[in-house]
């Protein structure tokens, strides 16, 4: 119930007549689409899954996003993650030893990120507490918080952000977590908007994750790029690490 009041969205017992819902489930909360041909349902779970394994075997510190964001010997910078989503790069960040500061405007989104963290933070295992422990979860407008923050001196040696790219007919959705995620909170037509309140509050640089072949956020080029197979990282450098 309170959940329900929280979000806005009805309470109901039977999922006739929509395309999404909320479940509170034993194991946390979760996104499920409805219809035929849906994917199966959405939660965050940083002790399992995908997300554990790459805790376990992703490369550490010589991962793309390590170098992107400026991880080296024992420097880990303090990040703040604008576009947090399912959480996945703040948690490697935070594996590798940051701090990590993560935004996400949408209340669905945030509330699954936000019982993902909870229920990571209850496990026995002391180096996954420890790691939850250096996250902190904002409900909040990334572009307006970043520019309210930056208004008052606050800066941030490290903003990542990883917008919504709009997709075409072409880019087939492969993973289920988009199918479920753009009724929710759609493209991130702001995000040129988002790369210039980042470089307010950025003290030393800010890291773009973008698709390989997509153009720059703002047309504005990045001092330079780290590029994989499928993506790349703009990294706007304004000062040294």
């Amino acid at each position: 119930m309170a959940l329900s009041e929280r979000l806005g969205l009805p309470l109901v017992d039977h999922a006739e007549g929509y395309d999404l819902v909320l479940e509170l489930l034993p194991e946390g909360l979760q996104l499920r689409p409805l219809g035929k041909k849906a994917p199966g349902p959405t939660r965050v779970d940083f002790a399992s899954g995908a997300v554990a394994h790459r805790r376990q075997f992703g490369g550490g510190k010589g991962q793309m996003i390590a170098k992107a964001v400026g991880i080296k010997g024992g420097s880990c910078p303090d990040v703040l993650d604008a576009t947090a989503g399912l959480g996945r790069d703040a948690f490697v960040l935070s594996t590798l030893g940051c701090r990590v500061t993560l935004l996400e405007r949408s209340p669905v989104i945030h509330a699954l990120l936000e019982s993902g963290l909870f229920r990571a933070g209850q496990t026995d295992d002391a180096e996954l507490q420890a790691i939850i422990a250096r996250m902190r979860l904002i409900h909040a407008d990334s572009q307006q918080w970043m520019t309210d923050q930056a208004a008052v001196g606050q800066r941030y040696p490290v903003v990542y952000l990883d917008p919504m790219f709009p997709h075409s007919d072409k880019s087939a959705l492969v993973k289920k977590e988009m199918r479920a995620f753009r009724p929710v909170v759609g493209d991130d037509l702001d995000a040129d908007a988002l790369l210039d309140s980042a470089l307010q509050i950025a003290s030393h640089r800010v890291v773009v994750k973008r698709p390989r072949k997509a153009p720059f956020l703002a047309q504005q080029p990045p001092s330079f790029q780290l590029e994989g197979k499928s993506s790349r990282y703009d990294i706007y450098a304004l000062k040294k690490l």
